[in-house]
């Protein structure tokens, strides 16, 4: 996916309705499927949802999926062959307005797997498509998503004390918002797994949007998450960078200074109020990368170092072996 295709569609990502589509289920049959919710999610209003996906990618070796109409938000597990006890929930971008499945996803899963570490893609609703409380419903899917993987990490094999989250552009501002309001009151407890920690022991936020209230925000994805026109309060309440606190997880950060979507600003901004709140924090700003870059770039661009990078801080916090 090109830089200038990301652009388009995180500015206007309602634009998805009008492209060509099929409407396929999210995930293989290979796959493991882990349902969040027992019932309705929460904020159901009996709006009719429907499953779209739209594939960016030319080669069907390779697909670039971006997935829209998620009535019912799910966890994708994929397992390592020798998993270290180690847990992710990779958490993908895409404006609030749709979910980049295989770059943000898939793509990440396969190289957390490669380091021991059992990944959990998360499938998470949009606000946009008819929930109530539109502005909450990611965050309930986060922290329903973090609760799970503890209560049921003897079904997974993984330690409940290492669970970490890994988010992309608007999914790192969802990262971000768990590692800062994991313990904000979003939906009412509707089982035991409620009772379980939804705080990340690690937090990784690549290329994330941050501030909901700067003037180096993204618009699209303020405005798709909290409806056009927001107050201040309401943008505030939800701009990462001002909700860090002694509780706050460790954060490592990764921008690009030729990003051209979200700048670089939104992660200095979430450093800075870290060192601030004396709160374990890295951050790195590459020259090259752009915006959207996953794992897929070459080794010639510096931008593609940060796997590693992320590898080596959640190794010192205690999330994998050194």
């Amino acid at each position: 996916m090109t830089v200038l295709d990301r652009r388009t569609a995180l500015i206007a990502a309602a634009g998805l309705a009008a492209l060509p589509h099929l409407a396929v289920a999210q995930t293989s049959a290979a796959d493991e499927i882990v349902e969040l919710w027992p019932g309705p999610p929460p904020g159901d209003t009996g709006a009719k949802i429907v499953r779209k996906i739209v594939d960016q990618s030319k080669d069907p070796a390779k697909p670039d999926r971006w997935v829209t109409g998620i009535a019912r938000p799910v966890l994708v597990v994929r397992r390592p062959a020798r998993p270290n006890g180690a847990a992710m929930l990779v958490v993908p971008g895409g404006g609030y307005g749709f979910l980049s499945y295989d770059n943000e996803g898939t793509s990440q899963a396969a190289w957390l797997n490669d380091r021991g570490i059992t990944a959990f893609i998360l499938l998470y609703r949009l606000p946009g498509e008819g929930w109530a409380r539109r502005e909450d419903v990611p965050l309930q899917d986060a922290q329903r998503a973090m609760r799970l993987i503890r209560a049921q990490a003897v079904r997974f094999a993984v330690d409940p004390r290492r669970v970490g989250v890994l988010g992309f552009s608007a999914g790192g501002h969802l990262a971000g918002s768990l590692a800062t309001r994991h313990d904000e009151k979003v939906y009412d407890a509707v089982d035991a797994t409620d009772g379980q920690d939804a705080r990340p022991d690690v937090a990784g936020l690549i290329y994330p949007v941050v501030s909901l209230e700067a003037p180096f925000t993204h618009g699209g994805s303020r405005d798709n998450l909290l409806g056009p026109n927001a107050t201040e309060q309401a943008r505030k309440a939800r701009s990462v960078e001002l909700r860090v606190d002694a509780t706050t997880s460790p954060i490592f950060l990764v921008h690009a200074t030729d990003d051209g979507l979200v700048p670089p600003a939104n992660s200095i901004a979430l450093f800075q109020a870290m060192e601030a709140a004396k709160r374990p924090v890295a951050l790195h700003i590459f020259e090259d990368g752009g915006h959207g870059f996953g794992t897929r770039l070459p080794d010639t661009m510096q931008a593609a170092a940060w796997p590693g990078l992320f590898a080596t801080f959640a190794a010192r916090h205690g999330l994998i072996d050194q």
